[in-house]
Order: C-alpha cells, then sequence, then structure tokens
C-alpha cells in the first residue's frame, strides 16, 4: 500500500493551502496540454503549433494567406487581418491534393496557387466570388512553381521548367475579366 506524501508529520493535502494546490494541480494539465504538438494558441489565431508556412498579403493589406497542415493535410488557409478571423474558401482545399505557394490580389478575391494533384504540379485559380476553381496549365509541357498574381487579377507569372531550366511565364487572362480593383467591393462585402 502506498503512502501519503507527508509534510511535517502531515499528510501533503493537510499541509498546503487549498488554493495552492488547485493552482499546482491547474500548472500541470496546462502544462500537459501544451506539450500537445497541434494544439492552436487560440481559435482565431494566426500562428499555431502547426506548420504554417509561404504567406502572401493582399494588396490592400487585409487578408493574408498561407499554407497550413491545421485540417491534417496542407491547406490554403486565407485570414482576415482586419476582423481577426479565418476566411470560409468552399471548394479551395481538396483532400487529393497539395496545395502550395498562394499568391492572392488586391482584395483577395483571387488566390493562385500550386496544386499537386495525380502527381503534376498545376497552377491553379480559385475565384472567391464564383467559389470556383480554374487550372490555368492543364496540359502544360514541364513543371511548374511559384506562382504570382498581379494586384487586378489580370495576370499570373510562374516558373516553368518547360526549356529544361526554370524559366518565368506570364498568363493573360484576357481583357474581359472582372478585375479586382483596390477600391472596390471586397468579396466578403458580398457574403
Amino acid at each position: 500500500m502506498l503512502k501519503p506524501l507527508m509534510v511535517n508529520g502531515l499528510p501533503l493535502r493537510k499541509s498546503l493551502p487549498h488554493w495552492l494546490i488547485l493552482t499546482l494541480g491547474l500548472s500541470m494539465v496546462g502544462a500537459v496540454a501544451g506539450c500537445s504538438p497541434n494544439q492552436p494558441l487560440g481559435p482565431q489565431s494566426i500562428n499555431s503549433r502547426y506548420a504554417d508556412e509561404k504567406p502572401a498579403i493582399s494588396g490592400n493589406g487585409r487578408y493574408l494567406a498561407f499554407v497550413s497542415n491545421r485540417e491534417g493535410s496542407r491547406n490554403i488557409l486565407l485570414y482576415d487581418l482586419e476582423r481577426q478571423q479565418f476566411v470560409d474558401l468552399p471548394y479551395l482545399n481538396r483532400r487529393d491534393a497539395l496545395a502550395e505557394t498562394p499568391s492572392i490580389s488586391n482584395t483577395a478575391r483571387y488566390i493562385v496557387y500550386i496544386a499537386s494533384d495525380f502527381g503534376r504540379p498545376e497552377v491553379e485559380l480559385y475565384d472567391r466570388v464564383t467559389k470556383t476553381t480554374q487550372v490555368l496549365t492543364r496540359g502544360y509541357r514541364g513543371w511548374v512553381r511559384n506562382p504570382s498574381i498581379s494586384p487586378d487579377g489580370r495576370y499570373v507569372a510562374f516558373e516553368s521548367g518547360r526549356r529544361g531550366q526554370w524559366d518565368i511565364e506570364v498568363i493573360d487572362r484576357g481583357p474581359t475579366i472582372e478585375l479586382d480593383k483596390r477600391d472596390g467591393p471586397s468579396p466578403s462585402s458580398q457574403e
């Protein structure tokens, strides 16, 4: 049989004030919880104990996009710095594809990124207003990486390995696309 710890001839529980026992107990719980490797610092916090990387900021300075493994796979997250909360991105992240290197337009209406599904990276563009994704390099010969979108969303630049070395290529999405203007309404105001 185990004997209780004794201090000055009294069991430890009786020799310490009640508040001290409670404080020590809560400290132990906090220490154990703090050792959990994937626990966020707060429900709406940018930084977490997850791998958060490859940040990109919108032209208006309000939104921050980055890659995180918070949801069990590498996903692109969008954070509204003004409201201090995450923005929902329906249909952007898929379980069957890895997302990398986001770049965002003025009001983050357009998000361009690399998605690797079927083992081949593609430059994809997500429109937050229409909630649709478009593959910009479908059928493209060669590897692609590090896409970047112009502030208005019309042009997408990326690195291409098509010629056996890394070159820069630019896609013009055309004059008929709806531009993401800095002074126009943001996609969040349309929600």
